[in-house]
């Protein structure tokens, strides 16, 4: 027990460097697919309390998963997985499968919990009441580290969600960033790890670029109304709604394709989500595990296969407040589902460049390839 909660007491201080996106606080945990109510927080999908070509790759994996999808349901009629996801864009992904569930149309029995920080999911994970959670990228690569590898990553669900947001049409690159300040939140967490490697990578200086930070997106949100000519970051969906509120406010920049820019050929990614599975859990259900996996792909795939219907999901689940916002954002929220080698490439990529900035964003070290599971 006390090994327990040291483990738990480790991973809630270390998932200090998560990036947290829309969540939420406080949970319900449901059986079938039912949700609980979450209240927004910070930045794409990324938190203090917690330690984004999406589509077309979640399509090839739905298509190769389907494919796979008969043979082993089969053999997973009548498992009961337990899932855990951040309110946000990781479970923007997963709400076609939550109705599918909720109308008993899986082969899996499903039942999710949705929460709005990542330390209540990853304190479920590490006791035993989930089997799976969709969690920010490092926060997962934490969990592994203090749990000695109880945990596997099995997908990547999203990639990078933050954008920057101004009025001014004078930027589109890193470099016309040089000599603005820019407000945004993440301070010593991923967001800014991610801007510090940007901006070097780009030939920009200490000082070169002033990065203001604030403690929520909706500081940041009201800066950019009350000044359109300002400069902010912001994850999704508070970069659409600020730019629904302000028609003034566009997105000049994706973050994430300015990472892709600076790694063609690496084949990492900037990645904001993953999806984690316990891994006793895997040993005992492999056949459960790859249903999800193909239950997962499907579902993130509907997402742009039938985006007005996605988005009444996702407004009805509570995921974002209302479906216009929802459809908007969700093209931007790069919600995806990569597994395999190319997910091992892309994430491992990732947390390279966060370990070099800070060890203990990753959990001290980066993880072994038993980290990733490679059906």
């Amino acid at each position: 027990m006390k090994k327990q909660l040291s483990v738990l007491t480790a991973i809630a201080a270390a998932a200090a460097f998560a990036v947290t996106g829309c969540g939420a606080s406080g949970k319900t945990e449901t059986a079938a697919a039912q949700t609980s109510e979450a209240k927004p927080s910070l930045a794409g999908e990324t938190s203090k309390e917690a330690a984004e070509a999406g589509s077309s790759s979640s399509e090839q994996t739905a298509e190769n998963a389907s494919q796979s999808s008969d043979a082993v349901s089969d053999k997973t009629e009548g498992t009961t997985v337990r899932i855990g996801s951040l309110k946000g864009p990781t479970s923007m992904g997963l709400a076609y499968l939550m109705d599918e569930a909720k109308n008993g149309e899986t082969a899996n029995t499903y039942e999710f919990t949705m929460a709005g920080k990542a330390d209540e999911l990853v304190g479920n994970i590490a006791n035993g009441s989930l089997d799976i959670a969709l969690v920010p990228a490092n926060v997962a690569s934490v969990l592994y580290s203090k749990t000695q590898g109880q945990v596997k990553v099995i997908d990547i669900n999203t990639l990078g969600v933050l954008y920057v947001v101004s009025a001014d049409d004078s930027i589109s690159t890193m470099a016309d960033l040089k000599g603005k300040t820019v407000y945004m939140t993440g301070k010593g967490t991923t967001p800014e790890y991610t801007m510090n490697y940007l901006m070097e990578e780009n030939g920009l200086a200490a000082g070169d670029v002033t990065l203001d930070f604030k403690s929520e997106a909706t500081e940041v949100a009201s800066i950019l109304k009350e000044d359109p000519s300002a400069v902010g970051i912001l994850p999704q969906p508070f970069a659409t709604a600020a730019c629904i509120q302000n028609p003034d406010l566009k997105t000049v920049m994706d973050l994430t394709e300015q990472w892709d820019l600076l790694n063609k050929e690496s084949g990492s990614r900037m990645v904001t989500g993953v999806t984690i599975v316990r891994s006793s859990f895997l040993e005992e259900n492999k056949a459960a595990v790859d249903q999800f996996l193909a239950d997962h792909a499907e579902s993130t795939s509907y997402t742009s296969k039938e985006p007005e219907k996605a988005a009444e999901l996702v407004a009805n689940l509570g995921i974002v407040e209302k479906a216009p916002i929802a459809l908007k954002a969700m093209p931007s929220c790069n919600l995806t589902c990569i597994t395999g080698d190319e997910m091992k490439q892309a994430l491992s990529g990732y947390l390279s460049v966060l370990a070099k900035q800070d060890a203990k964003s990753v959990g001290g070290t980066l993880p072994a390839d038993d980290f990733y599971y490679l059906p």
